[in-house]
Parts: structure tokens; C-alpha cells; sequence
């Protein structure tokens, strides 16, 4: 799976082993974490992206739901559960502060699915878990998780992901509804990708939907073998041109 691939929520559980329920689940996996998030109208939490730093803003997650007990967005979101032990709020938060502090040398790895439309969902990626908050909202007390971009290379190695690379969730959608939900070569509804048309490392912006669009994994692998063919002979090109200028 690879970041921008749109899947549905049978795919993430089959992706990641599990029937996730909550949004936020620690150690979930063999070296990471898992974030379930949205940043829809009326989306259950104010989860955003920093568009200046591009890191994912992740909002904790409330009390549950007691019968006869109060509204859970009207009490702080809790840190401990009435027995003690950590909530995964608590568990993160705990992690983020001891990478702060130094007591951990690496950051907490998350993986990130975003949902994009009912039943539609969006793998972002990897992020660190580099900062963590209690703030005030709405008259009670939230946490606020930072997330910085980054990419899982071979050998668990991690590389900073420059922060315009991330599509935000404002084009997805808008490619979303122009595209109809469907690949724009073959009108596919299965296995899409959100596309730049002009590659990002060929200067394509992923910051405007006129260089995004929807494409199946057909036609993705079709443009990426397209590139792929064309190199040598951008190379040969350039080889020809340096050598003339060579022999000036």
C-alpha cells in the first residue's frame, strides 16, 4: 500500500490485521501505531492540517459514552481510565512527552488512514509523533498531537517528508467529486489512487486539484513505466548537450 491509495475500511482492517474500532490504537502494529482520522464537516474531532509545516494536528479522543453519564464532549477528555491504567490518549501522550523530554530517542511511528467519504478511506502515510498538548476547548480540556510527515524507507529507516508533498484533505475531496469517484482513464471505481498529474519531483504542486486526479492501479502503473521508459533518452540528451558544451 502506498500513500494516497484509496481504500475501503474492509482493506484497512485486512491491511492491518485487525478489526479496528477506535481511532486511536498504540502499538497496534509490529513498529507503529495506528490514527483513524478525519477533518470532514462534522467530523466527531478537530483533527487539521498545518498547512505553514504540514504536520497533522490530531485531536484525542472523549469519554466514552455511560448511560446516565454526562455528554462526553462536556468533560475533559481523561488521561486514565476510573481503574488507573493508561487510555490510548494517555499512552501517546506519554510517549510524545518522553520523546520531548529525551527519554526516547526515536518518535513514535504512526500510521495514518484518513477517511475521505463514507465507507471511502485514504492511507496518508507514516508520521512521527514529535509533540503533545493538553489545551483548553469549549469549556473542558483536549489533547492536541503533532505529527510530523515522514518516510519508512527499507531497514526501518526514516526520512523527513518534505511537507508539500502531503495532498490536503480539501483537494482530495474536490478531485473526489470532479472525478466522480472513478479513474479518469477508464472510469474504474476499484483500486484508486490519487494522482499527481505532473510528478511532484518534476516540480507538480500537490496543493491544487488541477494537478490531481483519480487514477486506477492500471493506468498508475502505466504513467510510472511511461516515465521509466522515457529516462534513458532524457539522459542520452543530456549526456549530448554536456558534451558539446564540453568541446566549446
Amino acid at each position: 500500500m502506498k500513500p494516497d491509495d484509496i481504500i475501503s475500511y474492509a482493506q484497512l482492517v485486512h491491511e492491518e490485521g485487525s478489526n479496528l474500532q477506535r481511532g486511536m490504537n498504540f502499538g497496534s502494529g509490529k513498529s507503529y501505531s495506528v490514527f483513524l482520522m478525519s477533518v470532514r464537516k462534522n467530523a466527531p474531532y478537530a483533527d487539521a492540517i498545518d498547512q505553514t509545516t504540514g504536520s497533522l494536528i490530531y485531536e484525542g479522543h472523549d469519554e466514552p459514552r455511560r448511560k446516565n453519564g454526562p455528554d462526553p464532549k462536556s468533560v475533559d477528555q481523561p488521561l486514565l481510565t476510573p481503574r488507573g491504567a493508561w487510555t490510548e490518549n494517555g499512552k501517546f501522550f506519554r510517549a510524545a512527552v518522553d520523546y520531548m523530554s529525551g527519554l526516547l530517542k526515536r518518535a513514535e511511528l504512526i500510521k495514518v488512514y484518513e477517511k475521505v467519504s463514507d465507507g471511502i478511506w485514504c492511507y496518508k502515510g507514516f508520521f512521527e509523533l514529535t509533540g503533545a498538548a493538553i489545551v483548553p476547548s469549549g469549556g473542558r480540556k483536549v489533547f492536541k498531537f503533532h505529527l510530523r510527515p515522514v518516510l519508512k524507507k527499507i531497514l526501518g529507516r526514516i526520512e523527513e517528508l518534505p511537507h508539500t508533498r502531503l495532498i490536503p484533505t480539501a483537494v482530495k475531496l474536490e478531485v473526489w467529486r470532479r472525478d466522480k469517484g472513478r479513474c479518469v482513464q477508464c472510469g474504474s471505481d476499484k483500486n484508486l489512487h490519487f494522482d499527481h498529474d505532473i510528478p511532484f519531483v518534476k516540480g507538480g504542486s500537490s496543493l491544487t486539484a488541477k494537478n490531481v486526479r483519480l487514477l486506477c492501479a492500471k493506468h498508475n502503473l502505466q504513467k510510472s513505466d511511461r516515465i521509466i521508459s522515457i529516462m534513458p533518452f532524457v539522459c542520452a540528451g543530456a549526456e549530448t548537450i554536456l558534451s558539446f558544451h564540453s568541446r566549446q
